[in-house]
């Protein structure tokens, strides 16, 4: 059996983290489970990419890490947009959704550049 399953490109995936975000604070199980099942499991996220993300989103002063407990009593890592996140998902989101726009024109074109 063949893994249909999309490939998420390199840069791809701080915008999902960001959107994800956007819905309130979350751990990093959180939030690769939300874009794996919003995306009918298209996507699935491995920790070792998801983990570097967001590190470098953190980097960048686009989100907040802290030890919380889980409401199944563990420790771990819940992470926040700031202000400055809040700001970089929505200009990220715009360009992503000019980005799939453009592609999905390129996709529909006939080969003498009319759409179809």
């Amino acid at each position: 059996m063949t893994d249909t399953r999309l490939r998420l490109l390199k840069g791809t995936f701080d915008v999902l983290i960001l959107k994800t975000l956007s819905w309130g604070p979350a751990h990093g199980y959180a939030i690769s489970r939300f874009i794996a099942t919003t995306s009918l499991d298209d996507l699935k996220i491995e920790e070792g990419a998801l983990y570097p993300a967001l590190r470098r989103l953190e980097e960048r002063g686009w989100i907040d890490a802290e030890w919380r407990t889980t409401e199944t009593g563990r420790e771990a890592r819940v992470y926040t947009l700031t202000e400055s996140g809040r700001r970089g998902a929505l200009n990220e989101v715009a360009a992503w959704e000019r980005y799939v726009a453009a592609f999905a024109r390129v996709l529909r074109a006939t080969p003498d550049g009319a759409l179809a």
